[in-house]
C-alpha cells in the first residue's frame, strides 16, 4: 500500500518532503547561527540557549507565514490547474491537496508560535533577572549599559519591571500577544464541527488574518533582541574583552578598555510575506471585480426535503464538470461566501446549484427565494478532480447524500455527448453509487436518472450506466411498502428501472466486481462524501490495484472543500 500511495500522491509526497526539508533546515541553521555566533557572545551571556530557541523558530514562522495564504488563492490555482491542462492527471491532481496543505502549514504555525512565545517568557525572565542582579557579574554589568546612552543590550531598563509590563506595553510584546490570540480563535474556529455547523463564525473568525499579517509585520521593528555591531567587533572583540568588562579598573591602558556597542536586529517579516500578499490582495480585487458582473436567475425550483435549485445566467461564464462556484447574497450577508458545486452541465445555457438546508445562512436563503428573488453573486467557476472523470475508461462515481451534485453535472453531460456523438468521450462504462439517508433527498435526482435511463435505452446504451442507490437510514413503513411490491419491475422508493438497496454497500464486493469485469482498464474513483467514507475508499483503491502495470488500477479522487 506505501508503494501505491507513493505512485499515486509521489507529488503531494514531494511537496511535504520540500515543506519539512526546508522548516528542518532553516531551525538547525538559525537555531545553531544565534547559539554559535559570536556578534551574539553578550546576548547569549544573559539569555543563554533560549535566544537560539526564539530565533530559529521565527524564522520558521516567517516561512510559514509566507506560504499560508498561497493554498486559499484559488483564482491562482484554477489558473495553475489550466496551464498545466497537458500535465499528467496525477499532477493536476495534487492542486486539489489545497485545504490539506493550507491546515499543515496553520498547525505548523501553531506549533511554532508555542516555541517561540515559550523561549521569549524565557528570555523576558532572564533580562529581569539580569537587570535586577548586584553582584557583577557579565550579565549584571552587560544589564547597566543603558545608563551610558544607546549602547543598551538588555531591553529592561527598571528593577520594578515585570514579564506582563514588557509583554503589554512594548511593540513585541503587544504585536506578539494580539497575534497569538488571533491564531488560536482562527485554529480553533476552524474545527470541522464549527466549519460543519457554525460557518459564519468559522468565516468571519479567519478574517482575523488581517491582523495577523498586521502584526506580523510590525512585530520586529522595535529589534528588542540586539547584538554587538560590526564596528564594536573589530575594536573591542567580546573573545578577548569579555573578561575585562567584568573587572574593569579606572585606570584602564588595555585595549578593551571601550565598552561594547549594540545594535537590534532588522524586522524581515514583511520581506516574507510581501508577495503572498500582494498576490493576495490581487486574488481579493479579482473576485471583487467578478462579484460585480450581473448574474440573473432565470429559474428557481423548490425541492421536496428543502433543497432549493437555482438556474442561473451570467455574460461569459464557462464551467467544466464538476467544478464550483462561491455564491453571495447580499440581502442576507454582503461579506458570506459559501460554496456549491454546480449541478449543470457544461452543454446547458444555464448554470445551475442545489442548494440543502444546513446553518443559518441557506435557511435564510431558501426562506427568501420562497417569497421574492433576491440579488445573487457569483465568483467562479473553479475546478476540482471530477472534471478528469472523462479521461478514465472506467469510473466509479460516489457520492453521499447532497453529495451527488457534482456528479448530476457528470451524467447529464454524459447524456448530452451521447446525444451528439461526441468522439472526446474515452468512457465506456460508469458506476454510479449513491449512498443517502433518507427518500426525501432522492427526489430532485430522480427525475435525472429517470430520463437518463430511458436515454440510454433508446440509444442502445443501457448498460452504459449501471447504478445503485443505498439507502443507509430507513424505518418499517419503507420495509413494508417494499415487501408489499417486491415484484414490479420499477422501484418503489425511486420509481427507478434499478432497486434501492438498504444499508452500506461492502466495497470489497463492489471493487472485486468492477476490477473482474474490467482486468486491464484504469478505473477513476471519484467521491464527494465523508472523510471515512474516503478512508475506506482508498484503502479499497489500494487493495485492488495491480501491481502488474497491464493490469487493473484504481486512482481515488475526492472533491474538497
Amino acid at each position: 500500500t506505501m508503494g501505491n500511495w507513493l505512485v499515486n500522491h509521489w507529488f503531494s509526497a514531494a511537496v511535504l518532503a520540500a515543506w519539512l526539508g526546508i522548516n528542518i533546515f532553516l531551525f538547525t541553521y538559525y537555531f545553531l547561527f544565534f547559539d554559535r555566533d559570536e556578534r551574539y557572545f553578550y546576548t547569549r551571556a544573559i539569555l543563554g540557549s533560549a535566544l537560539a530557541w526564539a530565533r530559529a523558530s521565527a524564522k520558521c514562522l516567517n516561512f510559514n507565514s509566507m506560504l499560508i495564504l498561497l493554498p486559499v488563492c484559488r483564482n491562482l490555482l484554477s489558473f495553475l490547474r489550466g496551464t498545466c491542462s497537458c500535465c499528467r492527471r496525477t499532477l493536476r491532481k495534487q492542486l486539489d491537496h489545497n485545504l490539506t496543505f493550507h491546515k499543515l502549514v496553520a498547525y505548523a504555525l501553531a506549533l511554532l508560535t508555542a516555541v517561540h512565545t515559550i523561549a521569549h517568557l524565557f528570555n523576558l525572565e532572564r533580562y529581569n533577572q539580569s537587570q535586577q542582579a548586584t553582584d557583577g557579574s557579565l550579565p549584571a554589568v552587560l544589564s547597566k549599559m543603558h545608563l551610558q546612552g544607546s549602547k543598551w543590550l538588555n531591553p529592561i531598563h527598571s528593577n520594578q519591571t515585570t514579564v506582563e509590563y514588557v509583554a503589554f506595553t512594548t511593540i513585541p510584546g503587544l504585536t506578539g500577544v494580539i497575534i497569538t490570540l488571533a491564531l488560536i480563535l482562527m485554529v480553533t474556529s476552524s474545527t470541522e464541527f464549527i466549519r460543519r455547523n457554525y460557518f459564519e463564525l468559522f468565516w468571519y473568525t479567519h478574517h482575523l488574518f488581517l491582523i495577523y499579517f498586521a502584526g506580523l509585520v510590525i512585530h520586529g521593528i522595535a529589534g528588542l533582541v540586539r547584538g554587538q555591531t560590526e564596528q564594536s567587533m573589530a575594536e573591542v572583540h567580546p573573545y578577548h574583552c569579555a573578561e575585562h568588562l567584568t573587572q574593569r579598573d579606572q585606570n584602564c591602558t588595555h585595549n578593551c578598555c571601550k565598552d561594547p556597542e549594540f545594535g537590534g536586529i532588522a524586522a524581515e517579516s514583511w520581506k516574507w510575506v510581501l508577495a503572498p500578499i500582494i498576490l493576495y490582495v490581487f486574488e481579493r480585487i479579482l473576485r471583487v471585480w467578478r462579484a460585480q458582473q450581473k448574474v440573473v436567475v432565470t429559474k428557481v425550483v423548490m425541492h421536496p426535503a428543502r433543497v432549493l435549485e437555482l438556474q442561473m445566467q451570467k455574460k461569459g461564464f464557462c464551467m467544466e464538470v464538476g467544478q464550483y462556484i462561491f455564491v453571495n447574497c447580499p440581502a442576507i450577508s454582503p461579506l458570506e461566501w459559501h460554496p456549491f458545486t454546480l449541478t449543470s452541465a457544461p452543454e446547458e445555457d444555464f448554470f445551475s446549484i442545489h442548494i440543502r438546508a444546513a446553518g443559518d445562512w441557506t435557511e435564510r436563503l431558501i426562506d427568501t427565494f420562497q417569497l421574492e428573488t433576491p440579488r445573487i453573486e457569483v465568483d467562479g467557476p473553479f475546478g476540482t478532480a471530477s472534471e478528469d472523470v472523462f479521461q478514465y475508461e472506467v469510473a466509479m462515481l460516489v457520492g453521499a447524500g447532497i453529495g451527488v451534485t457534482p456528479f448530476a453535472s457528470i451524467l447529464k453531460s454524459i447524456w448530452y455527448k451521447f446525444q451528439q456523438a461526441d468522439q472526446t468521450l474515452k468512457t465506456k462504462k460508469i458506476y454510479f453509487y449513491w449512498l443517502c439517508r433518507d427518500t426525501g433527498a432522492f427526489a430532485w435526482f430522480n427525475d435525472l436518472l429517470a430520463s437518463l435511463e430511458q436515454k440510454m435505452a433508446e440509444s442502445g446504451k443501457a448498460d452504459f450506466l449501471t447504478y445503485r442507490l443505498f439507502l443507509t437510514g430507513w424505518d418499517t413503513s419503507i420495509a413494508n411498502s417494499v415487501a408489499l411490491h417486491f415484484d414490479t419491475t420499477t422501484d418503489t422508493v425511486t420509481g427507478l428501472r434499478h432497486k434501492t438497496i438498504f444499508g452500506r454497500p461492502m466495497w470489497n464486493t463492489e471493487f472485486a466486481a468492477v476490477a473482474a469485469a474490467h482486468p486491464r482498464s484504469v478505473v477513476g474513483v471519484f467521491l464527494c462524501g465523508p472523510e471515512a467514507l474516503a478512508k475506506s475508499l482508498q484503502k479499497s483503491c489500494h487493495q485492488h490495484s495491480s501491481l502488474d502495470p497491464r493490469k487493473v488500477k484504481f486512482y481515488f479522487n475526492k472533491e474538497n472543500f
